[in-house]
This record gives C-alpha cells, structure tokens and sequence, in this order.
C-alpha cells in the first residue's frame, strides 16, 4: 500500500488529503500538525475549518485510510510520499520584512524529513513557496542524505475557500513540476499516478519546477488584478454616474476577458492574494526587474486603496463623524461559506471606523467573538497603509461588540456595512431593520448584494461600490 503523509493541517492540506483518501481507497494518508488543538479538532465532529462538502468526506474516510496525527515523525518515516503544506508568512522583520516569504517552518521540516527517513521518498511541495525554493529545500535533503535519495516536486494547489471540495472533485487542472531528469521524471509519474485515479489525464499539467512555482505565484497575481481593476473602475463610475455591474457585464462578455472575478467589492482578501504578490514583488526587485516589481505593488496599492474609499465614504455620508455611532458590520469573513479571515477586509475597515471613535457591532455566520477580536487587536504588519488604517490599539476593543444575529448588530444601528456576501444578508427583513435604527439609517454594500431601490423606497440611504450615487451622497464627497 501506498503511503502518503501530509505535514500541514491546515486550509490546504486537511481537505487536499481528505478528498485523496476518498478517491484512493488503496492510499493511507495521514495528516499531521504539531498543534494538537487543531489535530483534536480533525479527529471531533467539529472540524477546524468551515467548507462545504469537507464534513461527509472526512467521516467517510476517518479511520479507514484518512488518520490525522501529531505523531509527525513516525508518519513522515512510513510514508512513501510527503507532502509539505505549512504556513509560508511573510517576513515581518529582517531583509526583505514585508515582502518576502518566511521559509522558517518550510526549513525546519525539510530538516526533519531528512534526519528521520530510511527510504527513499519523494517530497511534494503544497504550500505556495517562491520561486527556487524547492532548490532550496533540495540543498537541505542532499547534505542531509545519508545515501537516501530525495526528489522534489511542486504541486502548488488552486483551490477557492468556498468551494474547496468542488475543486478537488473537479480541477480545472493539476499542475506537477518536477526535476528533467530519469529520477525526477520517474517520480513525477508517480504523483501523476494518483491524481489519476479521478482527474481526466488531459488536466493533469506537467512543466520543470520553477515553472509549477512561478505559475501559482502568476495565477493569484493575475486574479488580484483584474479585481483592483474592476474596483479602480468602481471609483470611476461613481465620479461619472456609470454602474460598474452595467460595465463589468459589458467587458466580461468579451471572450478574450470573460466575466469572472469583475465584481467589484470592498476589496480582495484571503491568505494568498496580498502575500503572493508582495513575494512576486520580491522576487522581481532580486533579480533587478524594478519596472516589473512596480507595477504588481500597484495592484496591492489600488486594493488598499478601495479600503480606504470605503471607509471615507462612511465617514463623510455620515455628517463627516462616525464618534460614538452604532456601525453594524454584516460579514468579517473575506467571502462567503468560510469562516477564515486572513487578510479579510473588514479588518482594515473596522479599524478605520475605530479610528473615528465609531462603536462596532459585528455579525457573521462563521466566525468566531475571539477570533474578530484577535483580528482587531492583533498588530499585523503591512507595509503601505494609508494613515487611518493603521492597526489601532487593543484598546479599541471595547468599542466592538460581536453578536450572532445581524438584527441585534442592526438594532439602534446608524449605518449597516455589509462587508461579506453571505446569501443570508439578501434575505433579511430590511423593512424591520429600518425601524429599529437610528434615522437617516445608511446602508453601505461593500459587496454589490442588496437591491438598493428597494432599500431606498423603505427609506435608507444607500451606497453601493461602483453604482450612481443617492443625492445625499453627492453632496456629502469622500476625499482621501
């Protein structure tokens, strides 16, 4: 029997092996962490991260040929094949601080597959990782041989948080580097072998490795683009009067630019997108390509951009103070059907308003109380923020209170922001908030989700990213 071991318990690799369990019944595979919260969590019925579909395939496979461990070495000694899926932060400190990827976990497993294995395996790079890491990682295998052969492969994973599972079941392709020689080409096959066993051969995309490494760097670059675009293009149709769904639908029937990821929003959030650019970013500027390096800064710039908007937009709707204003905040998770909030916009918009002295009550379906207020007081670092957005004190804390229902956040409320498109916040009685807030009651769709006429004739006024805007808010301007 085959044997694969995952390092990594995480948002990549718990549901990438569940879903190679269920496919590969002839498979063991074994998640392992050293965190054993989080390995607990793996073995209850309350899983440690929200997707739809994760929960039955999980307790299909449980126990069958799906284990979840924090007994990492004697998992990585027995396994043919090792997956490496830890965190790849970026750098907060040191050269290359608020660019550059923190490989520290990568190399501290790469060290320790070295010190415990007896046989030969093959290990598979799952994280998002620079370019020329797994040489990196290859270095630390070879001098720490002891005669074992060691090869390196990238299989970078394109999974969308939402629809995680559904993309396992159907990728629009696998990607595979591998080393061009005999033995990297042999191993390729083998990891090919797998995916095989329910990916349509066509989809499963072989290149060398900088290529499989580069092209997940290149593949999240371009989706942050074309939503910075979309949302430089919102603040334009506000200026003129245009509607940016009215525009997005035009460009997106163009089958050379398509309609997907034209919605404009808020801002783009998640674990990838930020620091992906920001290593791409990095990787330039090393190898003396400053031009290039600009122009992706530039996508970070118009994202942190439309953050700010929004939260000016707030502000000057609202008699230019938000100081001891009720804000409901619908949604802190950066989109829909998860609960993970890494790099989520609102985080950056709550601490706007805060900035303004605004009291904050907050409501999402997914998210945990400690988890927003972790978020809130945590002093993340980020490396162009406009002023008002800066990480503010734990102290302002107090001023957030988190609830689980959004007509307790809404009551007594002065504005609503809908910062998350959860499909519950489209159905909600809008008619039996408006009465229970203050009045004028605002409401704020980061997300383009409400029917804003509707909401007008109840009696909000309303701003919605990219649409025309309500008198009330032409007179009211939002200047950065």
């Amino acid at each position: 029997m085959v044997k694969i071991c995952c390092i990594g318990a995480g948002y990549v690799g718990g549901p990438t092996m569940a879903v190679i369990a269920l496919k590969c019944p002839s498979i063991e595979v074994a998640v392992v962490d050293i965190s054993k919260p989080r390995i607990a969590a793996w073995n209850s019925d309350q899983l440690p991260i929200y997707e739809p579909g994760l929960d039955a395939v999980v307790k299909e496979c449980r126990g069958r040929n799906l284990f979840f461990s924090t007994d990492v070495e004697k998992h990585v000694f027995e396994a043919d094949i090792v997956f490496v899926s830890v965190n790849t932060p970026t750098k907060t400190q040191g050269l290359g601080a608020g660019k550059a990827a923190d490989l520290t976990y990568w190399e501290s497993a790469a060290r320790m597959i070295a010190d415990v294995s007896k046989s030969d395996k093959i290990v598979v790079e799952k994280s998002t990782v620079p370019v020329k890491t797994a040489e990196a990682i290859e270095k630390i295998l070879t001098h720490n041989s002891k005669g074992i052969k060691f090869q390196i492969l990238s299989n970078p994973e394109f999974l969308a948080e939402g629809t995680a599972i559904e993309d396992l079941f159907k990728p629009d392709r696998v990607l595979i580097g591998g080393r061009e020689t005999p033995e990297g080409q042999k191993a390729l096959q083998t990891l090919k072998e797998v995916y095989a066993h329910w990916v349509p051969e066509e989809r499963i995309l072989t290149t060398n490795l900088w290529s499989a490494e580069l092209s997940k760097l290149a593949a999240n670059a371009f989706l942050a683009q074309r939503i910075s675009s979309v949302n430089a293009m919102s603040a334009l149709c506000e200026a003129t009067g245009a509607n940016i769904q009215q525009v997005s639908f035009a460009v997106g029937t163009d089958t050379r630019i398509g309609p997907k990821f034209l919605n404009a929003s808020v801002g783009f959030g998640g674990s990838c997108f930020q620091k992906d650019i920001l290593n791409l970013v990095y990787i330039c500027e090393c190898n003396g390509l400053p031009e290039v390096a600009e122009y992706w800064k530039q996508v970070i710039k118009i994202n942190d951009y439309q953050k700010s908007r929004f939260v000016n937009r707030v502000v000057s709707s609202m008699f230019n103070t938000v100081s001891s204003k009720k804000i409901a905040i619908l949604g802190f998770a950066f989109k829909k059907d998860t609960g993970d909030t890494r790099e989520t916009p609102a985080i950056d918009v709550c601490k706007g308003l805060l900035g303004d002295k605004a009291n904050l009550s907050i409501y999402d379906p997914q998210v945990t109380e400690d988890q927003i207020q972790r978020d809130l007081s945590m002093n993340k670092f980020d490396w162009d923020h406009p002023i008002h957005l800066q990480p503010t004190s734990p102290s302002t804390v107090k001023k957030v209170s988190v609830v689980w229902d959004a007509y307790e956040a809404t009551k007594d409320a002065h504005g609503i922001c809908i910062l998350t498109e959860w499909d519950e916040f489209k159905k909600l009685d809008y008619q039996r908030i408006y009465e229970n807030m203050q009045k004028p009651a605002f409401v704020f769709d980061g997300r383009n989700i409400v029917d804003a006429d509707k909401l007008r004739d109840i009696g909000f006024i309303v701003y919605s990213i990219g649409k025309p805007l309500d008198a009330w808010l032409k007179d009211m301007p939002a200047v950065a």
